[in-house]
């Protein structure tokens, strides 16, 4: 059961980005693992082995209240083994488990750069999950329009960081968008990407 004082909303966006990501990997065809994604250094499969690394995470740091240390390299390399879209499900719901566990979201995370509160934590998987979910659908042909509930979730939670987000490393230079953009294209240049 949710804690009552996390809004049930942060939850919802949780699972909705889970689903929509794993509609993603669900629609990857064989011959598309190995093609290029938005992100630069990134094949299909990279992008798909990232999130699915991310969300082995989840429960280690949340349910078992390990650190990343404690952690390791358990994760290192690609984890997808034969059946990438197999490995995502299976991924996609221990995290969701794991965040939904009674107490869950009262607890810290401690991540490699400091303790974090289990909902700031789970607010930055969701936004993570939006803005790649645009990425896989680029790479591989599919829709590319995000839902709308998931676009300002992601806009929230990305504003306040947003100019600090390229010197990580982890993403590129935010790009100017058109002055009547929508919240999805300001999204995306915010992670530096042109829709």
């Amino acid at each position: 059961m949710p804690n009552p004082h996390v809004p049930s909303t942060l939850l919802t966006r949780h699972g909705e980005a889970l689903d929509f990501f794993g509609e993603r990997v669900h629609a990857v065809r064989p011959d598309q693992w190995d093609a290029p994604t938005p992100c630069t250094d990134w094949s299909v499969r990279d992008l798909v082995n990232h999130l699915t690394v991310e969300q082995l995470w989840v429960a280690p740091l949340v349910r078992e209240r390990r650190t990343s240390e404690e952690v390791g390299d358990a994760f290192a390399g690609d984890v997808l083994g034969d059946d990438p879209i197999a490995v995502w499900d299976r991924a996609a719901a221990e995290s969701r488990a794991a965040f939904l566990e009674q107490g869950a979201m009262d607890r810290t995370v401690h991540l490699s750069f400091g303790p974090t509160p289990v909902p700031a934590y789970c607010s930055q998987m969701v936004s993570d999950l939006v803005v790649h979910a645009w990425d896989l659908s680029r790479a591989i042909g599919a829709d590319e329009r995000l839902p709308r509930d998931l676009v300002d979730f992601a806009v929230r939670e990305v504003t306040p960081y947003a100019d600090s987000l390229s010197g990580t490393g982890l993403f590129a230079a935010p790009v100017k968008a058109p002055a009547d953009a929508d919240e999805q294209t300001k999204l995306l240049a915010m992670v530096g990407r042109e829709a």
